[in-house]
């Protein structure tokens, strides 16, 4: 089985909207008196992202079509390029970034690569529109 791919053409998610926060890896113990106490009920936590993206008439037809028919309704694993990290340049302690020296590529940044392995989360696709975009926010699980 081959696992779907984010489209290129879609956007990165708008910063004002993300939410990212752990899966509660914990089970509570409560005792006969004094303060409940945890522990762990699995190890590998996954990541629960919120997200959303403006997107052109274009856009908004390829994100229903990903959604529909290669995650089937979001019910398929796909992979996802990492927004924190993914196309950003790496740098330098100063700030500044790294840059490629030689070849056809010289005076570049050398960009950072990150996917995540993500399947829709209990957030599915809600649509508004804005003006001559559409606003799609939605939730994603990120897989550990």
């Amino acid at each position: 089985m081959t696992i779907a791919v984010w489209p290129s053409e879609l956007p990165r998610p708008e910063r004002n909207t993300w939410n990212a926060r752990p899966q509660d890896a914990r089970q509570k113990r409560q005792s006969d008196a004094g303060p409940p106490s945890w522990r762990l009920k699995f190890s590998n936590a996954a990541k629960m992202v919120s997200l959303s993206l403006l997107l052109t008439r274009d856009q908004n037809a390829v994100f229903d079509n990903f959604y529909q028919y290669e995650t089937k309704k979001g019910s398929l694993l796909f992979w996802m390029p990492d927004p924190t990290t993914d196309g950003w340049a790496l740098l330098t302690d100063d700030g500044s970034p790294l840059l490629i020296s030689g070849g056809a590529q010289d005076g570049l940044p050398i960009l950072l690569s990150a996917q995540w392995l993500c399947s829709f989360g209990d957030e599915l696709p809600n649509e508004t529109v804005q003006g001559i975009h559409f606003r799609r926010t939605f939730g994603v699980v990120v897989i550990p």
